[in-house]
């Protein structure tokens, strides 16, 4: 059997693995991915948040993305009814970047593979992980690759980004629910020759559809339009048909994306998609990190979902060099706890939005200014900026302040 000795074994070429091996790769350090789909592929996630482009900026692919002509987004827009409440990147409190982009996931992660292939990062295609053995720090992989033949890996050091595969996790028995109930989502792409008259092409459109069911609206550069109802199960059930004709009786109940997408065709066929929220007991051991999706992935409903991916693999992909080059590294104090401060600010704004608490504030009709740029900098992505109390209080910020909404709106209604 064939085997090779690296220094780094990434598992995965989506963003966290293309991310941590680029940093991987600057270091100095021997690196390589493997990935078990071809790219292009499709993947969720089409909405970025500025958090993550430090990440990418780190990782030196956004003079790429920035040549591909990606739609930039700067802002997030929430739809209720008749109300609207519109939150500009540009006026977050938080420091850092204020715009990001709106992307088709299979081009935005085949370009990342593409610049970390031409930064001499080798990525193997349809390469499956079958086997890990751990010799304390150091590792034997056993791949397969796309014509069967096996080989083992060698590495010092495996940095897991395998997202939906979850290959450590599921190799070691290391996983176990998320606290978030199981929720569907049921999406398309469509032609969508109505925006401009939507004021929207640079910013998501969120919609709150009814109870806990909401839409996203995500519009692309090429003029395609991403469009996805979120729910619990029960909700879909009451469509009949194929999933094509459920996401079209689904667009007609809803006032705003009935006057938009009722006579728009597809230009992706609608998919069904559940039971994407998931943890794992560990984040760390001897000889390999979990990023991204793999440590734990919340709910699409604030785009959390690359940012986190970008920024822990950047983290990790740092530590590891650290501690190749023989530095002292904490991972629990130094990778897991700040990876859980922002998988739990994310969390507690998800809740919010489910339960209505942050739905009163979102849609408040005089919003104080400079608690709106606070919330804003969340939904920006910065929930790693311990200066702003809505993200170093999450916990019990939002419900405090709903009630302070809730009782102004009653008074101004009496």
């Amino acid at each position: 059997m064939d085997s090779e000795e690296i220094d780094v074994l990434v598992i995965g070429a989506g963003p966290s693995g293309t991310v941590a091996a680029s940093i991987v790769n600057q270091a100095g350090y021997s690196v390589r991915i493997v990935e078990k789909m071809m790219f292009p592929r499709f993947v969720i996630g089409e909405s970025l948040l500025p958090r993550c482009m430090e990440a990418l900026d780190a990782a030196g692919f956004v003079p790429a993305l920035e040549a591909q002509g990606f739609q930039k987004k700067f802002g997030a827009k929430f739809v209720k009814d008749e109300q609207i409440a519109d939150f500009d990147f540009s006026n977050k409190f938080s420091t850092g970047w204020d715009w990001t982009w709106q992307v088709p996931r299979a081009d935005f992660d085949n370009l990342l593979a593409t610049e970390v292939r031409k930064m001499g990062v080798p990525v193997d295609f349809e390469t499956e992980v079958t086997d890990i053995e751990f010799f304390g720090t150091d590792s034997i992989t056993k791949v397969v690759g796309p014509t069967g033949q096996e080989r083992n890996v060698k590495a010092r050091f495996i940095i897991d980004a395998s997202g939906y595969g979850r290959v450590i996790p599921r190799l070691f028995k290391l996983d176990r629910p998320s606290n978030l109930p199981g929720r569907k989502t049921l999406f398309a792409h469509f032609e969508d020759p109505k925006r401009y008259t939507f004021d929207e092409p640079d910013r998501i459109t969120i919609i709150s559809h009814e109870g806990e069911v909401w839409a996203w609206v995500i519009p692309f550069s090429n003029g395609y339009t991403s469009v996805g109802f979120v729910g619990n199960p029960e909700f879909f059930d009451q469509f009949e048909g194929s999933v094509s004709e459920q996401l079209r009786q689904i667009i007609k109940t809803n006032a705003f994306t009935n006057r938009r997408f009722a006579d728009s065709a597809f230009v992706m066929e609608p998919r069904l998609l559940e039971g994407w929220s998931v943890t794992t007991d560990r984040f760390f051991g001897d000889g390999f990190v979990l990023t991204g999706n793999v440590t734990e992935f919340l709910d699409p409903i604030f785009s959390s979902g690359v940012t986190l991916a970008t920024v822990s693999g950047h983290r990790a992909a740092q530590l590891v060099c650290q501690q190749l080059a023989g530095g002292p590294v904490d991972w629990q104090q130094d990778y897991v706890a700040p990876t859980m401060q922002g998988v739990n600010t994310f969390r507690s704004y998800v809740m919010g939005w489910y339960n209505g608490t942050l739905q009163d504030i979102i849609y408040a009709a005089n919003p104080d200014p400079e608690i709106k740029r606070q919330i804003c900098s969340v939904l920006a992505g910065y929930v790693w900026d311990l200066e702003n109390p809505y993200v170093k209080h999450h916990a019990r910020v939002l419900g405090s302040l709903a009630k302070l909404v809730r009782m102004e709106a009653a008074n101004a209604g009496q």
